[in-house]
């Protein structure tokens, strides 16, 4: 019996899986992503809920058996983490994923202020697509600042393996320290370069990166989403479709193909 429930779920999740994809018709949803969190603000509160957003797109993945990969990350000052950015690579990722860049918003009692006050804490969430490698994107070396770091003690030279790229015309910046190599971590960086300004190319409608217009760069990640009640109730909303569920903790272990389904099929309508 439990094998058989066991079954019939997998069956579900499925089933689910199929139903969205249905709901993709656009070339660049069946590529992989690129899924960047980070944090809105300096403190602890911030820094602790976008730590909390990269695990729920961490186990996301998973449990949709994607290969899951950490490029980038900065840690916060008093733990959690100021940014990163995830890999997350198979079909259709980048089509299911799409609905959640924007501002997600927490609230609950702050577990870093012993007087325990409702804090309220926003994380910045952006997805792109992962750059298909048969498309050649040139930047100009004159746009690139490449910084990486060595350090000199005693006379022996001791490389850590971290590269930071920064793109000039538009100030997108990658650091990548992930990587066992410092090679691979500029190669990585280049990639994520590349995917972000392709991205910006798509939404512009230009052909070549240098004609991107720095002026008309206007963020979608900067609009509220999404909502996470943790007291002095237990709501996880989505402020677009309006989709609702009590069910938050699962939500943040990852469980957010309501949401992506209800988006999909609210664009679907929108298009017809």
């Amino acid at each position: 019996m439990q094998e058989t429930q066991l079954n019939l779920r997998h069956l579900q999740q499925e089933l689910e899986t199929i139903e969205i994809q249905q709901l993709l018709s656009d070339p660049d949803d069946q590529m992989g992503t690129l899924v960047t969190i980070a944090a809105e603000g300096d403190g602890a509160e911030a820094q602790d809920w976008a730590y909390v957003l990269m695990r729920l797109y961490w186990n996301w993945g998973k449990n949709h058996n994607y290969q899951v990969h950490l490029v980038e990350i900065v840690d916060g000052d008093g733990g959690g983490i100021n940014y990163a950015t995830l890999e997350i690579v198979g079909r259709y990722v980048y089509g299911f994923l799409k609905s959640e860049t924007g501002i997600h918003q927490l609230q609950r009692i702050s577990p870093f202020n012993a007087n325990g006050n409702l804090q309220t804490s926003l994380a910045r969430v952006e997805v792109i697509p992962i750059l298909d490698e048969s498309l050649n994107l040139e930047i100009p070396e004159k746009d690139l600042e490449i910084t990486k770091w060595r350090w000199h003690d005693g006379g022996v030279n001791r490389s850590e393996t971290w590269v930071k790229v920064f793109h000039i015309p538009t100030g997108i910046t990658i650091f990548c320290d992930q990587e066992r190599s410092q090679m691979h971590n500029h190669e990585q960086a280049l990639a994520i370069l590349k995917s972000k300004l392709w991205a910006l190319m798509q939404s512009q409608g230009v052909q070549d990166v240098t004609a991107i217009q720095p002026s008309r760069i206007k963020s979608l990640s900067e609009k509220p989403i999404r909502e996470y009640i943790l007291h002095p109730y237990t709501r996880a909303k989505d402020l677009r479709t309006h989709v609702e569920t009590t069910s938050v903790r699962k939500v943040l272990n990852g469980n957010i193909d309501l949401f992506i389904k209800a988006y999909l099929q609210q664009q679907y309508q929108i298009w017809e």
